[in-house]
């Protein structure tokens, strides 16, 4: 697969070359160029490793230096994606449809990829002011607080903040990775919410948990699920990477 896409790599660089309406005349340019050319065409697939910089450069005629500055640009893009040791993958994105609701771990099952979570916090509290707002609670209450880097297998791909009744979820232990499938083992899962979306740069702490630079691209979330009788169930605030998550509506015209 690393060879034919090499190959078409090649070739699309070289046709870019000699197309004088192309206006790339940089190397780097036109690299990059030809590599989200042949990532649209669907030569390669999201998730797919490309040759190495040495190969890269030794097949077409550049300098490493030339290639290394083409591919940083496609990942200050979302187009690809670095890990250290392992090499340069195509992006893989998710999109989530909004007019559904569900969680996280669904949305990845669905896609054949394997949800976990790392969790910073997972604890029982008195609900803060602005807590104690968002959820029609009443001052003193107690809530679960559940703070996590959500995963796609190794990568990471959000940062979570959740905030539920204590009296509808006692235990913080009961979640592992799906918040909705343990309020549904207690019948309190959510029937409809509220959402709303910003775009922003994620901040230095952010970033570095999400393998990111800081200041790229992300997605603020804001979520308040209801239980049929209008009670919240649930306050989430997530950072998603700009760079893998897409939101996608459905619009209707009246």
């Amino acid at each position: 697969m690393v060879h034919a896409m090499q190959s078409a790599l090649v070739a699309e660089y070289r046709r870019l070359s000699r197309d004088r309406s192309a206006h790339q005349p940089l190397a780097y340019l036109r690299l990059r160029s030809a590599i989200r050319n042949i990532i649209e065409r669907r030569v390669v697939e999201p998730g797919h490793a490309l040759p190495s910089e040495r190969d890269l450069a030794q097949a077409i005629g550049l300098s490493r230096v030339t290639v290394r500055k083409a591919l940083a640009g496609l990942v200050e893009e979302g187009v690809l994606i670095q890990r250290h040791g392992a090499g340069t993958f195509v992006a893989e994105r998710i999109v989530k449809p909004m007019s559904r609701l569900t969680s996280f771990t669904e949305d990845l099952r669905a896609r054949g990829l394997d949800a976990r979570s790392e969790f910073f916090e997972r604890d029982v509290g008195e609900v803060t002011p602005e807590e104690s707002m968002a959820m029609n609670l009443s001052p003193g209450s107690q809530v679960v607080r559940l703070h996590r880097v959500r995963y796609a297998g190794d990568e990471p791909i959000a940062i979570e903040r959740s905030v539920v009744p204590a009296d509808v979820l006692p235990d913080p232990m009961l979640v592992r990775d799906s918040l909705y499938e343990a309020l549904e083992t207690r019948g309190c899962r959510p029937r409809r919410a509220l959402q709303r979306l910003r775009a922003v740069p994620l901040s230095a702490r952010h970033a570095r948990l999400l393998h990111v630079r800081a200041g790229s691209a992300g997605l603020n979330v804001e979520r308040r699920s209801f239980l049929d009788d209008g009670r919240v169930v649930e306050f989430t605030t997530s950072w998603y990477r700009g760079d893998i998550y897409d939101f996608v509506a459905e619009l209707h015209a009246d």
